[in-house]
């Protein structure tokens, strides 16, 4: 299977906390660590901005980030989360195997119920 690591950054630590905590709680990551502040400069509504965020990393499958993401902008209070998935490329192979089996089933996903 394949693996992927999803970054996502938040206003707050209380929020990316809550946000990887559901994401855990709902099998759609196996773990999430939360970075409680990094900070951030983008371009925003024609604006260069500065500011102060919390980022968490998510540790799932590839064929979860679909439903991780809609989890995420439904949790999210901004209009334009970040969210974005990197391959994992190699690694440990039993934290691998961890992730898959920690996880909604392949052939169950989120909306299958």
């Amino acid at each position: 299977m394949a693996h992927v690591a999803v970054c996502v950054t938040a206003p707050s630590h209380a929020e990316a906390r809550a946000i990887g905590r559901a994401l855990v709680e709902a099998r759609l990551a196996a773990s999430v660590n939360v970075v409680p502040a990094v900070s951030s400069f983008y371009w925003w509504e024609g604006a260069l901005r500065e500011g102060d965020e919390a980022m968490l990393w998510a540790k799932t499958r590839a064929d979860l980030v679909e439903p991780l993401t809609a989890r995420v902008k439904a949790l999210h209070s901004y209009a334009c989360p970040c969210v974005i998935a990197l391959p994992i490329t190699g690694g440990n192979p039993d934290y691998l195997a961890w992730i898959d089996a920690e996880t909604l089933p392949a052939s169950t996903g989120p909306d299958s119920s």
